[in-house]
């Protein structure tokens, strides 16, 4: 299983230049609201029409600008849930499902076929309700159904958890996974949400401002991200410009600070990125003296907003999560932070 995208689209103000390959299982394209993510779904889909470029599917040319090829949404074998599912309200769940059957032959039984996935999917006890009578998960459950009964080659989810409050999102996130390797699809997520795409996808692609600034695997995005603008999608909370000093030194003058790196600096480093997690009251390597701003107390963690003892008034303060415990918070004079865990960006 394989898709392979690339495509420009020009809307003026804004100018979508998108180039990523899947290979199976479940790819993410992670970024902020307005960067092109849904776009570039509804290009594969055939609901949008790129300027230029191509889309391959499992050898098979959906679109190619230089040779005029341009299939239609029913022959592209593409599975597409919209971000509010997009169920008929007048139809029942079986009538939503059977929508989804368009291009099957009179050879299959579309009866035996429903009842199937919906028992898989534990929404047959549904079938003779209407949307606005089942939840937002059993919605989620009947939009995927429509989707598998047509045997996509790719079902592409854009945004599918948007709608839904954060307990019953965590929940359908880990189903979701399951029903996905259960029907053996791939799958390519369109998300806004660092969470979903680390829980969900074993491949990110990284869309910033139009453009597929990074792929690869979605664990080594989140641990080196590169990019600035990576750090910052995938939830990196302090970062600042930095001038290198030497192979191993760094130099952060908004922070009044200088971080020792094992790695060698490259030459195109010129930001810095700390994870708010990352800060150790006892670490000595990186230690350095800070100055407490406030402490916000929340249900399981504590979050500390400080300055270092030389920063910049007017540079912005940086963050630190803890977990919380049995013992009271006490406000340190320092902090340090491994080699390890300094984020090497450029921008």
């Amino acid at each position: 299983m394989s898709l392979y995208v690339d495509i420009k689209k020009d809307f003026g103000s804004f100018k979508l230049n998108v180039k990523f390959e899947t290979e199976g299982g479940v790819t993410s394209i992670l970024g902020a609201s307005g960067t092109g993510k849904s776009m570039t779904l509804k290009c594969i889909a055939g609901i949008e029409k790129p300027d230029s470029g191509i889309i391959v599917l499992n050898g098979r040319t959906l679109f190619d600008s230089s040779k005029k090829i341009n299939l239609p949404p029913q022959k592209r074998h593409v599975g597409y849930m919209f971000q509010n599912y997009a169920l008929f309200p007048n139809m029942t769940v079986r009538q939503n499902i059977m929508c989804g059957m368009h291009n099957q032959g009179k050879e299959v039984d579309k009866e035996s076929k429903l009842l199937a996935i919906a028992k898989k999917l534990k929404i047959d006890h549904l079938l003779k309700h209407r949307p606005h009578q089942i939840s937002g998960g059993q919605a989620q459950r009947v939009a995927l159904a429509r989707i598998l009964v047509n045997d996509p080659e790719i079902i592409l989810l854009d945004e599918p958890f948007s709608a839904l409050d954060e307990h019953l999102r965590n929940r359908l996130q880990i189903e979701m996974k399951e029903n996905l390797n259960e029907f053996n699809k791939e799958a390519l997520l369109v998300t806004h949400n660092r969470d979903e795409a680390y829980v969900l996808s074993n491949e990110t692609v990284i869309l910033s401002e139009g453009d597929s600034l990074m792929q690869g695997k979605t664990k080594e995005i989140f641990i080196k991200p590169i990019y600035l603008e990576t750090a910052i999608i995938t939830g990196c909370k302090n970062f600042a410009p930095c001038i290198k000093v030497d192979d191993h030194t760094i130099d952060i003058p908004d922070w009044g600070v200088k971080f020792h790196i094992d790695e060698v600096v490259n030459e195109d480093i010129n930001y810095v990125g700390l994870r708010a997690h990352e800060f150790e009251v006892n670490e000595k390597e990186n230690k350095n003296n800070i100055k407490v701003l406030e402490v916000i107390e929340q249900p399981f963690e504590i979050q500390v907003r400080f300055k270092y003892e030389n920063q910049i008034d007017d540079s912005e303060e940086l963050l630190w999560t803890l977990k919380k415990d049995s013992k009271p918070f006490v406000s340190p004079k320092h902090l340090g932070i491994k080699s390890n865990h300094i984020l090497l960006l450029k921008k």
